[in-house]
């Protein structure tokens, strides 16, 4: 039996910068928190104990909730419109 231990990082490579990408800034009301969840099973458990400990870090003005209809497709634009006008931030999760 080997003491080694191997660490696999299954990152993509960084995507090109681009360019005209606005600056977001958070107001003293506090920040406005976006969340997407992509309805696999317990994806609503793992965003909702990440609000709680981001609520008990910072200052959140809101929270706005959307869910997309299956994971295997992509958000509407429609969603990823309202969070863009609603947050200042976005948090998505993955579980099961």
């Amino acid at each position: 039996m080997s003491d080694m231990v191997r660490l696999v990082i299954p990152e993509a490579p960084p995507p090109a910068a681009t360019e005209g990408v606005a600056q977001r800034s958070i107001k003293s009301g506090g920040i406005r928190i976006g969340v997407l969840d992509n309805s696999k099973g317990n994806a609503d458990h793992l965003l909702k104990f990440i609000i709680e400990g981001v609520k008990a870090q910072m200052n959140v003005a809101s929270v706005v909730s959307l869910r997309k209809p299956s994971p295997s497709i992509p958000a509407e634009k429609a969603v990823l419109d309202e969070l863009m006008e609603e947050a200042d931030c976005v948090i998505s999760a993955m579980a099961d």
